[in-house]
């Protein structure tokens, strides 16, 4: 399992992903200011939840790699024969995944609260709830990832697929960095982080033996 986890954290440095989650995250805390001006009370109500659909869609920029590869290249069904389940294969990718974008993202808020001219208490809930909530962001996009191996468009329709699920993980991701917001959100997030983080490896793993076979 940790060699698993290690070779999908190993195949995101090599190939220069890991710096497109970050990039993307910085990009969008600059350019929101220019769409809404530079009013600091208008920011500070608003650029929480533009930082969190940007954490979203910094989340599924991946997508098309996470599965299709390995399937294309049989590198599943070599697994499979060696008797690892399609599961412990997609717990692997969940988490190697989350290693590549999330604590990047939860660094990269630091220069991000400043071109938003966020509050130094609405940062911290912002580090605790990208914390709270980037594992569940992960597991939705290695879901949609094995839901699509295979099919063509994959990044459109991995976004169509993504977005309404992470619905609750935004309303309560932007809830917490609202003034006044904290901890009946972060409960509320952390617990639909941790359910879809419970489910995603049996689900990716039935969509990947159902392409398998």
């Amino acid at each position: 399992m940790i060699a698993l986890i290690l070779r999908e954290l190993r195949l995101a440095l090599t190939a220069g992903n890991a710096l497109l989650p970050p990039i993307f995250f910085l990009l969008v805390a600059a350019l929101f200011p220019f769409a809404v001006g530079p009013d600091a009370p208008l920011l500070a109500r608003t650029g929480g939840g533009a930082l969190w659909m940007a954490a979203l869609l910094a989340a599924l920029l991946p997508v098309e790699r996470l599965v299709e590869p390995d399937r294309a290249a049989g590198l599943l069904d070599q697994l499979a024969v060696r008797g690892i389940g399609d599961e412990s294969v997609a717990f692997a990718k969940l988490a190697g995944h989350w290693l590549s974008f999330g604590p990047p993202l939860m660094i990269a808020a630091f220069p991000a609260a400043a071109l938003m001219k966020l509050p130094g208490d609405i940062l911290w809930r912002l580090e605790i709830g990208l914390a709270a909530g980037t594992p569940g962001l992960a597991a939705l996009t290695v879901i949609v990832a094995a839901l699509t191996a295979g099919l063509r468009g994959t990044g459109a329709l991995a976004g169509l697929l993504i977005l309404p699920l992470a619905v609750p993980i935004l309303i309560f991701g932007a809830a917490m960095v609202e003034p006044g917001g904290g901890g009946g959100a972060v409960k509320l997030l952390g617990a639909v982080s941790l359910l879809l983080v419970a489910i995603a490896p049996f689900a990716a793993g039935a969509a990947m033996r159902a392409g398998r076979d």
